[in-house]
């Protein structure tokens, strides 16, 4: 397995956000975490991604433990993460952006450098990949919500990730725009990119993902293919509110 989470817990003041949380992420594949708002989803990404040390279990990452761990490090393994909220760098143009968080050094530094040819004509290609590449000097402020949605997802690419962790991809998209989200997902799954989604358009998990993690306060609750999945009454449940 590329990625194992084992039984990994989180409180915040007394409230288990995420509770003796297992499940596991197969190299190669899409595999979507499910679940209700409140489900501890996104507490797990940040656990995973080294935002948020568990309180208690393990994280794996190609078969390095990678619990509490800084977020750089997990990232120099070779784990990217977008966010709900886009975090770009509005002042900066959007090529800017793609090429600072692969460099190291202080912050300062950081917007002080050059831009190597190298860096930029990688940016330049991944750009052109999710289909922005005309923005590129345009300050990051000044794009739509997609557009930036899609100069996140093509950042995280620079520092060429096995796994990418992607956070409601879908959320306030257009359906033309997901259409091309979910067909990049594809693409770079096909090269050998391992995808974990956190995703609330079932549509879109059901005929994208391989695997189907469920959450419901806290705890994962069952794993499993999609044609599985939409037929568990445990899911169902879920969704309705009885779990």
């Amino acid at each position: 397995m590329l990625l194992e989470v084992d039984h990994v817990s989180k409180a915040f003041g007394g409230v288990r956000a995420v509770a003796d949380c297992s499940f596991a992420v197969q190299e190669g594949t899409i595999t979507a975490l499910i679940g209700p708002n409140g489900a501890g989803k996104t507490t797990a990404f940040n656990l995973i991604s080294g935002i948020l040390t568990p309180d208690s279990g393990r994280i794996k990452f190609a078969g390095n433990d990678i619990t509490g761990l800084r977020p750089h490090k997990i990232a120099r393994l070779g784990v990217g993460r977008t966010f709900q909220i886009t975090r770009e760098l509005g002042d900066l143009t959007v090529l800017e952006n793609m090429v600072v968080g692969t460099a190291r050094g202080t912050f300062r530094e950081l917007l002080g450098r050059r831009v190597l040819a190298r860096e930029e004509q990688q940016a330049m290609e991944l750009l052109d990949f999710v289909g922005i590449a005309r923005l590129a000097d345009q300050k990051a402020k000044t794009l739509s919500y997609g557009q930036r949605k899609l100069l996140e997802f093509a950042s995280v690419l620079m520092s060429r990730p096995r796994l990418v962790l992607l956070d409601e991809p879908a959320g306030g998209v257009n359906p033309a725009l997901l259409d091309r989200i979910v067909d990049r997902i594809r693409t770079l799954n096909q090269t050998g990119i391992t995808f974990l989604i956190v995703e609330h358009n079932m549509d879109m998990v059901m005929n994208l993902s391989d695997e189907v993690v469920v959450m419901a306060h806290g705890e994962v609750i069952t794993q499993g293919p999609p044609t599985r999945i939409r037929s568990d009454d445990r899911v169902l449940d879920a969704y309705l509110g009885r779990v």
